[in-house]
């Protein structure tokens, strides 16, 4: 069991290198960025139209574009799987 903790400390030790320490300068960049501008127009114009409180539409974009993000993923992954399975195949 130690050395199970231990492995789960060092494995998030290692993330821990790969964190950008200036995330306030990032997130200040991203939002005054013309893009959050635009987005913001979308969400009123989204709330507006579905009668819905801006909370509620902001919450929807997000929730596509990480539906979105997850959908690509799953896709590549398939891919990637089906390559090495082709390759495996090929080798055999």
């Amino acid at each position: 069991m130690e050395s199970i903790q231990l492995l789960n400390t060092a494995i998030i030790k290692s993330k821990e290198k790969k964190v950008n320490q200036s995330f306030e300068e990032r997130l200040h960049q991203v939002c005054n960025s013309p893009v959050i501008e635009i987005l913001n127009k979308c969400i009123s114009q989204h709330a507006e139209n579905q009668k819905i409180s801006r909370d509620q539409a902001a919450l929807q974009f997000v929730e596509t574009i990480r539906e979105l993000d997850s959908i690509w993923s799953d896709y590549v992954v398939m891919e990637g799987i089906d390559r090495l399975k082709s390759i495996l195949r090929s080798t055999h």
